[in-house]
């Protein structure tokens, strides 16, 4: 049974992730470099085609930051989260440990777990679904392994057809970049 403190609970995870993620699709396009910096950071880190990858990383984090923080569309939102994040661990953190002052996973670790841990909670009381009375994809378990079974899977077969980092001549893959013009 949900309660007023379940629906704060969720509307204060809301409000933290979704302006997150929609402000950091929104420094993609408009931030220091725009959206060309974008492309020849996704370039560098082996994102084929670069140009058509930076737009949708941008719009799916304007999209999904936004989705999040208004309640809507269940646990979708979420998926698109998990999904970003999984790209961002395996192409820009990838070998870097884990602290994010390092260039490790950690940012991209947190982001996706409070993704699944909002579609396991729901959006609440407090949110557009609630408010429509609508429980679009549901909670708990099943939503949570939803949002991070498809935003898992989307990025495995985004990965597998686009991802082509440079290699070094004796095959090794190439450290992959610092971000310097424009941040996930």
């Amino acid at each position: 049974m949900k309660t007023r403190g379940h629906d704060v609970g969720a509307l204060v995870l809301r409000a933290a992730l979704g302006p997150m993620l929609f402000a950091h699709g929104w420094n993609k396009v408009a931030g220091p470099g725009g959206l060309e910096g974008t492309e020849g950071w996704f370039e560098a880190l082996g994102l084929r085609p670069a140009g058509l990858h930076a737009r949708l990383a941008a719009g799916t984090e304007m999209a999904a930051g936004a989705g999040i923080a208004l309640g809507a569309a269940g646990p979708f939102p979420a998926a698109a989260a998990v999904g970003l994040m999984t790209v961002a661990a395996r192409t820009d953190h990838r070998g870097k440990g884990f602290f994010v002052f390092k260039g490790g996973w950690e940012y991209a670790g947190v982001v996706g777990g409070a993704a699944v841990a909002l579609a396991a909670l729901g959006n609440g009381g407090y949110s557009l679904d609630g408010l429509l009375r609508r429980g679009t994809g549901g909670t708990g378990t099943g939503a949570a392994l939803l949002a991070a079974g498809l935003g898992t899977a989307s990025a495995a077969a985004l990965l597998a057809v686009c991802y082509r980092p440079e290699r070094k001549p004796d095959g090794a893959p190439e450290e992959t970049p610092d971000e310097t013009s424009a941040d996930h």
